[in-house]
């Protein structure tokens, strides 16, 4: 395949900020990328998904050309990854799986020294630093240098040099690991900021919960290979449809109207737990017939509710793998 890139000044209108095409990478006999394909729209969040080891960093590295692939290729707004990676940098920011300030440094000086590495001037260097201190809720520790700071602080000191520049395109590599719901709350709402302002992200995560509030679509990869992509709901829908839920009035019916619906020729079961009678929905006229069934039958009912499976059933179904937990583990901060 021949890359698509072209000189930076004779760069039209594009409809993928991220392109890639059966890239591949090797470590010794370990295939860690097998043919990997993947587009990303610009202005949009894709999720990245899969279990540990899937090959998630291998190919955030390769796009930030920090690591050349064994083949296949790769172009970020525009820049081939191989031919182009100078360029490249500058449309990228890159927040990796663990913090990589300077310690020494305050985290203003953090911020206002990348701001100047990428060209902005000491005034908005300046004023980017303040902006993002104040988003992230590291004001009051603006002058404080970073070794002072705990492991949660200096993820969002990390989030927020990623971002200083306003990059056109933007990876996080699961950045919300080990921060507490408010620190995440805030790295959901920047990055939404971002993408509203027109960037482009790419998101590696294990956290259910953070792909259904931020991604647009998604890419699920298992042993370096792209498994299933596609929007959120599609995915929902091919793996298992919708689910018609039914609440009895009397919870004790529960078992006699599962089995009156089997004698119908639907396979329906309960959960005394919940007080729940499900029915997976494979047909349109289905719901009816269900509350048919019940209503001839003399059962009272208090509510029915239909639902799709949740992004975990999901990626459970696709990986056979169980996702990580919903919450991340907290972070205490030390005293000022």
């Amino acid at each position: 395949m021949t890359p698509i890139a072209t000189a930076p000044n004779d760069r039209g209108p594009r409809n993928h900020a991220v392109e890639v095409r059966g890239i591949v990478k090797t470590f010794g006999a370990t295939r860690a990328l097998d043919g990997v394909d993947l587009t990303v729209r610009e202005g949009t969040v894709l999720g990245l998904l899969g279990p540990n080891g899937a090959g998630k960093t291998t190919l955030v590295r390769i796009l930030s050309t920090l690591m050349k692939p064994d083949a296949g290729t790769a172009v970020v707004g525009g820049y081939d990854v191989l031919r182009q990676p100078k360029q490249l940098r500058r449309t990228i920011g890159l927040t990796g799986q663990y913090a990589s300030v300077d310690e020494l440094l305050s985290g203003y000086e953090n911020l206002y020294l990348i701001g100047r590495l990428l060209d902005l001037s000491a005034k908005e260097s300046k004023a980017r630093a303040g902006e993002l201190l104040e988003r992230f809720s590291l004001t009051e520790a603006a002058k404080r240098p970073a070794k002072t700071y705990s492991g949660g602080m200096r993820r969002r000191l990390d989030l927020a040099a990623s971002m200083i520049g306003r990059p056109k395109v933007l990876y996080l590599d699961e950045p919300t690991t080990g921060l507490d719901p408010r620190t995440r709350n805030e790295v959901w709402d920047e990055v939404q900021r971002m993408v509203a302002e027109g960037s482009t992200v790419l998101l590696t995560t294990q956290y259910m919960e953070e792909a259904e509030q931020l991604a647009h679509e998604l890419t699920v990869i298992d042993r370096g290979r792209v498994i299933a992509a596609g929007g959120i709901e599609e995915l929902k829908t091919q793996v298992g449809g919708q689910t018609l839920q039914v609440r009895p009035l009397h919870p004790a019916e529960l078992p006699e109207m599962a089995r009156c619906l089997h004698e119908a020729g639907v396979a329906a079961t309960f959960s005394a737990d919940t007080g729940l009678l499900s029915v997976q929905l494979t047909g349109e006229d289905q719901l009816t017939a269900v509350v048919g069934v019940l209503g001839t039958r003399g059962f009272g009912i208090a509510g029915i509710d239909t639902k799709l499976p949740s992004l975990d059933e999901v990626f459970l179904a696709i990986t056979g793998k169980p996702s990580a937990p919903a919450a991340p583990i907290l972070d205490k901060e030390p005293v000022a």
